[in-house]
């Protein structure tokens, strides 16, 4: 039998499957916080399945037909505002 040696791969490129995607992720401590926040109200513990699970779940909220109608109309709002001189409302 072939020894293997610590972190190599031996995995062959068509054995792979989707899963084995890593995507190496940096946040900075405010980002980190509001996972942390977000790691509760999910109720998971584990921050790769959080952040899973929040791309989801923000996926869903962009590609939902009616979330596209309301940003189609506050970007016409604003372009329609700013054409016609109207102030930002804050």
């Amino acid at each position: 039998m072939l020894e293997k040696k610590p972190f190599v791969n031996y995995t062959l490129e068509s054995e792979k499957s989707d899963r084995d995607r890593v995507l190496p992720v940096k946040i900075n401590q405010e980002w980190e916080s509001l996972l942390k926040d977000c790691k509760k109200v999910l109720n998971q513990p584990k921050d790769s399945t959080a952040l899973k699970q929040l791309a989801l779940i923000g996926s869903k909220v962009l590609l939902d037909t009616q979330t596209g109608f309301i940003i189609d109309t506050v970007f016409k709002n604003k372009q329609k505002n700013r054409r016609t001189g109207l102030h930002e409302i804050e």
